[in-house]
């Protein structure tokens, strides 16, 4: 009891460079064990989340129709559910959900039409993430483009100007969201020459799309689908990008060339811990426990606490709270030389 009051207490200053006298490989097989899903308890996590989305949505359409506009407020809510429906879909794409091929994948696609996301286009995409993170000869598939210090230096200055806009948060999680979900995502962009799946994927989510938006706004009227519903989809967006950056854009994060890209490493340091309060915890699915997931993809995320339980010198690697992540947007460019991601002015301090 006493050694593990001990990691406890410790658990917050256990940094990667103590890490790497260890056997970092060895955690695959540490975690194994995770990986098992509860089917019942995935199916109560998958009711949980549908219910009080349909709910929230149902109270901002009878409000904004009854004239009581607050009742928009619902819109938050039912982001965050919508959020969370995509959580269940990223884990049934890792078959971590249901460890049932067939089931994870329908669960998938069919929670891909309410998050207009296709399941199975995404699902490559989010592969050559998981296979390529923190590997800087690998860039450009399922990632925030993210330059290097010389590599920026080395632009033009429009080019310069352009990834400047692209980095800027208003750009990254006000118009990205929309640019997104709204049209990048409804063609098979990057994989346009990767066979007929990423098509079908696409083009199928569209016709649900259609159908199913279609639908609603026979029932509901076109006005207030579209005053209720896109809100919803873009708060949600927002903040599954800001989740997604904050995983990887921190500033003690892992990047390596080709040669020396090793899995392990680059899972369990080139991801953080999103130490969020515990409502926003359950709310996300745990998906701020990401270096964990990263380095075994296929614990379900209910499971992911039981890990940091079990193996609390776990929890400090690449820790960030609430507050601290708020400075990871300034964070843009990796210095090779410092090994760190850097701020645009601390770049060029650098260079001065």
């Amino acid at each position: 009891m006493r050694e593990q009051e001990k990691l406890l207490m410790n658990a917050n200053v256990y940094t990667p460079a103590s890490l790497a006298e260890d056997n970092v490989a060895a955690w695959l097989k540490t975690l194994a064990k995770y990986r098992q899903p509860r089917v019942g308890r995935s199916a109560f996590e998958l009711i949980v989340t549908v219910i009080p989305f349909a709910a929230c949505w149902a109270v901002a359409y009878f409000s904004f129709v009854d004239g009581f506009w607050y009742g928009l407020a619902a819109v938050i809510p039912a982001a965050a559910f919508l959020l969370r429906l995509f959580m269940i879909q990223h884990d049934c794409g890792h078959g971590s959900f249901f460890a049932r091929r067939g089931i994870d994948d329908w669960t998938g696609r069919v929670i891909g039409v309410l998050t207009l996301t296709p399941y199975d286009y995404w699902r490559r995409a989010h592969a050559a993430h998981h296979a390529s993170a923190g590997n800087l000869d690998e860039r450009g598939v399922g990632d925030i483009t993210t330059l290097t210090v010389a590599e920026y230096r080395a632009l033009s200055p429009m080019r310069r100007l352009g990834y400047r806009l692209y980095r800027h948060p208003l750009v990254m999680f006000g118009i990205g969201p929309a640019w997104l979900f709204l049209f990048k995502q409804r063609l098979p962009i990057g994989m346009m020459n990767s066979g007929a799946l990423p098509w079908v994927s696409t083009m199928g989510t569209n016709l649900a799309l259609v159908t199913l938006a279609g639908l609603m706004m026979w029932i509901a009227g076109v006005w207030p689908f579209l005053l209720i519903h896109l809100p919803i989809v873009l708060v949600s967006g927002a903040a599954g990008i800001w989740l997604f950056y904050v995983q990887h854009q921190f500033e003690d994060t892992h990047w390596s060339t080709g040669d020396d890209w090793r899995f392990p490493e680059a899972a369990l340091h080139g991801a953080s811990h999103y130490d969020l309060p515990l409502v926003l915890r359950w709310m996300t699915g745990n998906i701020g426990i990401h270096h964990i997931h990263h380095l075994s993809s296929r614990i379900p995320y209910y499971r992911l606490p039981e890990v940091l339980r079990d193996h609390p010198q776990l929890a400090g690697i690449g820790r960030i709270t609430l507050w601290q992540s708020l400075q990871c947007v300034g964070l843009v460019l990796w210095d090779d030389r410092r090994q760190k991601l850097v701020s645009f002015r601390d770049a060029a301090t650098a260079a001065a």
